[in-house]
C-alpha cells in the first residue's frame, strides 16, 4: 500500500519588498514537490496582508516563472491550536475546513523571515519548514546577528548601527570604520533591497535615505575592497544532522558593482554563479565549517544560506557577511543550486526539509509544558 500523500500548505507572497521574489521561489518549489507524495495547497498573501486560497493551476502551475495571487480568491485563516486546520471562507458555500500536514513558508523579508509567521505557525500547532521564532528573528536582523556572531568569536565585517534617533554623517562613519568606501543597508531586509554603496558624503546621505525607507535600523559596513563573495547552503535533516553544501561564488557584472537586487532577479547577465567556487581545499573546508558554526550560533534550523567575504589581499581572511534563513528558491537561486552540485536534487531537498519539519514538530510536542 502506497504512503498517503501529505497535504502541504505553500505560503507565498507577503507584504515585504520581496513579494515578487517570493512568488518566483514558490513557483519553483511547487515544481520540486513530488505530486505522488504531496498534495500542495497554494496560499497567497497579498500586498495588503490578506491570506487567500490559490488554485494550483492558477496560471503559474508547473511552468510559469511565478505563482499568481488571483483577485477574488477565497480568504483563509489557520485555526489557533488547530493542528493544521485551515478555514476557507468561501462566499458561496460558506466556511469549509482543510487540514494541512505541514507548511512551507516561502516568504522573504519582514513578516515572513523574521519570526512573525513562525510564531503564528507555532500557535497553530503545525509543522513548518525552516528556522523557528528565535533563529528566524536573529538571522533576519543583521545588527543582532552580527553582534551574536562577534560575541561567539566568529569573524564579521566591522559595522555601525544607525537609528532614526542616532544618525551619523559620512565623516564619522568612515573614520570609525577606517575606510572611505562603505555599504549602507537596512538591518531587516534581504535580496539586497535598499543596499547602496557610498564613497562620499553625498552618496552616504542618499544611501541612508534609501535604507531608512525600508527599516528604522540601518547598518553601515566597511567595504572589503574587491572581496570575493562565497555562499554556502546549510541543511539539517530529520535526525538533527547539519551539513554544508559545496561552495559557490558570486561574480557580479561590472555594470552592477555589487550583487544588487537587479543583478539577482532582473538582469539575466547581472552575475556569474561559479559552482563550485575555485578555492584551495583547506580554505573551502574552513568556510564550510564556519557556515555550520554560524548556523548553530544563531539557532537556525532546517536550512539557511550563509554568505561570506574572502579578502583577495589576504585569502585566509574571511568574514561572515549574512545569514538567510529562508533563502531564495528561484530557478537560479544559489541555495538549491549548491545542493544540486552536492548531488541532492530539488525534489529530494524538499523531502528532507519537510521530513525535518515534521520530526521537529513531534519532538516539540513531546516536551513537558508544566
Amino acid at each position: 500500500m502506497s504512503e498517503k500523500r501529505k497535504r502541504i500548505g505553500l505560503l507565498f507572497g507577503g507584504r515585504s519588498a520581496e513579494h515578487e521574489v517570493s512568488r518566483m521561489s514558490a513557483a519553483n518549489i511547487l515544481r520540486a514537490l513530488d505530486p505522488d507524495r504531496y498534495d500542495v495547497v497554494p496560499i497567497g498573501i497579498g500586498r495588503d496582508g490578506r491570506w487567500v486560497l490559490c488554485d494550483g493551476g492558477n496560471g503559474a502551475g508547473r511552468g510559469a516563472r511565478s505563482l499568481d495571487i488571483p483577485d477574488g480568491a477565497p480568504p483563509v485563516a489557520l485555526l489557533p491550536g488547530g493542528g493544521g486546520e485551515m478555514i476557507v471562507l468561501a462566499a458561496t458555500s460558506g466556511p469549509e475546513a482543510i487540514r494541512l500536514d505541514a507548511v512551507v513558508p516561502v516568504l522573504h523579508g519582514p513578516n515572513g523571515e523574521d519570526g512573525t509567521i513562525q510564531g503564528l505557525l507555532e500557535l497553530a500547532n503545525i509543522p513548518y519548514v525552516g528556522s523557528g521564532v528565535m533563529g528566524s528573528a536573529a538571522g533576519m536582523d543583521k545588527d543582532i546577528a552580527k553582534r551574536l556572531l562577534r560575541d561567539a568569536g566568529l569573524p564579521v565585517v566591522p559595522f555601525l548601527t544607525l537609528t532614526a534617533g542616532r544618525r551619523a554623517d559620512y565623516r564619522t562613519a568612515s573614520e570609525a570604520l577606517g575606510t572611505p568606501d562603505l555599504f549602507v543597508k537596512p538591518a531587516n531586509m534581504g535580496s539586497s533591497v535598499g543596499v547602496s554603496r557610498a564613497g562620499s558624503a553625498a552618496e552616504f546621505d542618499r544611501a541612508s535615505e534609501v535604507a531608512f525607507r525600508y527599516d528604522g535600523k540601518v547598518l553601515v559596513e566597511r567595504s572589503v575592497t574587491g572581496a570575493r563573495e562565497i555562499e554556502c547552503s546549510v541543511l539539517e535533516d530529520a535526525a538533527g544532522e547539519v551539513r554544508a553544501s559545496p561552495l559557490g561564488e558570486i561574480v557580479p557584472a561590472t555594470s552592477h558593482g555589487f550583487y544588487s537586487y537587479d543583478a539577482k532577479y532582473v538582469d539575466a547577465d547581472g552575475a556569474l554563479l561559479r559552482i563550485p567556487a575555485d578555492l584551495a581545499p583547506d580554505l573551502a573546508r574552513r568556510i564550510q565549517d564556519l557556515a555550520v558554526e554560524t548556523f548553530r550560533v544563531l539557532n537556525c534550523e532546517g536550512m539557511a544560506r550563509v554568505d561570506f567575504f574572502v579578502d583577495p589581499a589576504q585569502e585566509q581572511s574571511l568574514y561572515v557577511n549574512e545569514v538567510n534563513t529562508l533563502p531564495g528558491f528561484t530557478a537560479i537561486s544559489m541555495y538549491p543550486k549548491l545542493w544540486e552540485a552536492g548531488g541532492l536534487s530539488q525534489e529530494k531537498l524538499m523531502d528532507v526539509l519537510i521530513e525535518h519539519a515534521i520530526a521537529r514538530h513531534g519532538r516539540r510536542n513531546a516536551l513537558a509544558l508544566v
